[in-house]
């Protein structure tokens, strides 16, 4: 179903090179953070669907980072940090049969969303919500985890520094932190399209780019230096290439309409009128340029992985 090719980074796994990859809003989605900067309930309900779809594309390359983790033993406990509606607290219910998750979010709905997951899949009892804003100084008691997992989270906190030092001191001796973001937002036309407007997709990212860079300053942050300055050591770090074929899920049609309304907002100043022109016709989902229509859509990303140890 999907393509995964893993790029050895460094610590472990090759020589050191520079990271930059940015993050989609996940950003497109703002795991975590989504009540502190002010969404409404419909914004918040649109972000809930997208974590859905997004942990259904994706779910085969989550579940592939969970086997990577450089983990000395089986996690017993794990704070899923900036958890959403639960991709990686399932994918890590799923890949530890013995562990218990606390999952962080900021957002009330994400974390009854996840709730409700929980439940239908009978591990209610394995999973314990607790609703924070990751921006205060002082977090609530979130135990004292063997793992703590960040996807798409870090970026968006206002002081990620003071973040890491939290993570580290939360920690239980020797336990890893996993930070996951995503490299920008993925790509779902190809180079030629649409007709009329080719390259539409690298003009919208660009401008959306511009967008982030003043919105969310964190965003494409090289996260190992980062880790090792706030006392961690780093176990490793990968990059996963994305490459999933439309064709070949339902859920792609839907998570790019989805994905292109948000970077819309985030560059409708920015984009000269025929390219936003073009891009309304793609959204409009009863026209006959809809996105939902087209049978050429692929996911394209990549998902950059740190892990961290806590030095002893």
């Amino acid at each position: 179903m999907t393509h995964a090719q893993h790029a050895p980074r460094h610590g472990r796994d090759d020589a050191h090179g520079s990271h930059g990859p940015g993050h989609h809003d996940h950003g497109h989605y703002d795991h975590g953070q989504a009540a502190r900067h002010g969404h409404t309930r419909d914004d918040l309900e649109g972000q809930a669907e997208i974590l859905d779809l997004d942990a259904e594309v994706l779910a085969e390359h989550i579940a592939d980072i969970t086997t990577w983790l450089p983990l000395h033993e089986p996690p017993r406990h794990i704070v899923d940090l900036g958890c959403g509606t639960g991709a990686g607290t399932f994918a890590l219910l799923d890949r530890f049969p013995d562990a218990h998750v606390t999952a962080v979010d900021s957002s009330a709905g994400h974390l009854q969303r996840l709730r409700e997951k929980a439940c239908a899949r009978g591990v209610e009892d394995r999973v314990r919500t607790v609703q924070a804003d990751l921006d205060e100084t002082a977090w609530p008691d979130l135990g004292t985890p063997d793992l703590v997992w960040a996807s798409a989270s870090m970026h968006h906190m206002a002081d990620p520094d003071q973040a890491l030092r939290t993570v580290r001191d939360l920690l239980a001796p020797g336990g890893l932190f996993a930070v996951v973001e995503l490299a920008g937002f993925p790509r779902f036309l190809p180079a030629d399209a649409p007709e009329g407007r080719p390259g539409l997709e690298d003009r919208c990212h660009t401008a959306s780019e511009s967008y982030h860079a003043d919105h969310v300053p964190h965003r494409g942050a090289d996260w190992g230096p980062k880790l090792t300055a706030a006392g961690f050591a780093l176990d490793g770090d990968r990059v996963i290439d994305v490459n999933i074929e439309g064709s070949r899920s339902e859920a792609v049609g839907a998570y790019a309409l989805g994905s292109l309304q948000r970077l819309r907002r985030s560059t409708v100043d920015s984009l000269g009128p025929e390219d936003l022109a073009a891009l309304d016709r793609l959204l409009d989902t009863d026209g006959p340029e809809s996105i939902l229509g087209r049978d050429d859509l692929a996911v394209r990303t990549e998902r950059a992985v740190w892990a961290a140890r806590r030095k002893s």
